[in-house]
């Protein structure tokens, strides 16, 4: 059959994942999880809640997109299946970490772990909400992926080393440390907000966030900054080496890993910008659309250097 109707579905649902991550995070930031009460799925135990208030509404609009996530995950499934055996699988995958993110989003609700709460409970779950999230792009991707033309047009003479899988794995994996500890300095940063520092007023704040005295979300918002740059250092550095030897790579895997590269440094840039203005919730949307951009890419670049 023809894949491409298919591939192009694929793909649009991973775009629509993201967004709904994004508006996800826009729940976070405008103090929005409450919006519905405790309930969960009904909203203020309703099935449509009357008079919504505005964080309501936000909390409202963010179910009814993830409630339409689960349908278009079901209608990949189903159309997965003629598709082939291994798209089906990823498809499946997909769904089993969709529903993995809606239990963890209900968990929070359920257990008023929202707006101004700063238990060690949040911080953990919100850790582990963001590494299914990741989970759950890539198994879409991956959907996505096989039923594109890309992986059949590697052959095993094109394809790298193994070296290079093995440390794009790596490299996979200090993303995701990443990208949790920065889910858990975004939590930080919405409960105990600051103001930005454009002067040398900058290092004073670093010094009395480290102090012992203060909340460890706080401290915490200290870390992701030297976890982010030692990441970005080791995939950048992964992502040139296959840039570099162009002509022992693929011809997909060389484009995806110049694209790649060049999300890692711009993100380092947005990320920097974030630190300077302390975070400020439009930004954060943008930091997270990168981060998205960068796990993506890479994983991208991880597919590319498989052997079909």
């Amino acid at each position: 059959m023809n894949r491409r109707p298919f591939a192009r579905f694929a793909w649009f649902f991973v775009a629509y994942l993201v967004a709904v991550i994004l508006f996800g995070a826009w729940v976070r930031i405008t103090g929005s999880g409450n919006g519905c009460g405790s309930h969960w799925p009904a909203c203020n135990g309703a099935l449509v809640p009357p008079a919504p208030a505005e964080k309501t509404l936000i909390e409202y609009t963010h179910r009814l997109m993830s409630g339409l996530s689960v349908l278009f995950a079901l209608t990949l499934v189903v159309w997965a299946r003629r598709v082939g055996r291994g798209v089906f699988r990823a498809a499946l995958l997909a769904l089993f970490f969709l529903i993995v993110e809606a239990g963890l989003g209900a968990l929070l609700v359920k257990a008023h772990l929202v707006v101004n709460d700063a238990s060690v409970a949040r911080a953990l779950v919100v850790a582990l909400h963001l590494a299914n999230t990741l989970l759950l792009t890539a198994a879409a991707a991956l959907v996505a992926w096989r039923a594109g033309a890309a992986s059949d047009v590697e052959s095993a003479a094109s394809a790298p080393a193994p070296t290079s899988r093995l440390l794009l794995g790596v490299a996979l994996a200090a993303l995701m440390l990443t990208c949790m500890s920065g889910a858990v300095t975004a939590l930080g940063d919405t409960v105990f907000p600051t103001q930005p520092a454009l002067d040398a007023s900058l290092f004073s704040t670093i010094r009395a966030d480290a102090s012992p005295s203060q909340h460890f979300l706080v401290r915490l918002r200290v870390l992701h900054p030297l976890v982010a740059v030692c990441a970005a250092l080791l995939v950048a550095g992964v992502l040139l080496r296959i840039v570099a030897g162009r002509a022992a790579a693929a011809p997909a895997q060389y484009q995806l890993a110049t694209l790649a590269f060049s999300a890692v440094i711009l993100q380092t840039g947005v990320g920097f910008v974030n630190v300077l203005l302390a975070a400020p919730g439009w930004l954060q949307i943008v930091h997270l659309a990168m981060a998205q951009a960068v796990w993506i890419s890479t994983w991208l670049v991880w597919l590319a250097a498989r052997r079909r």
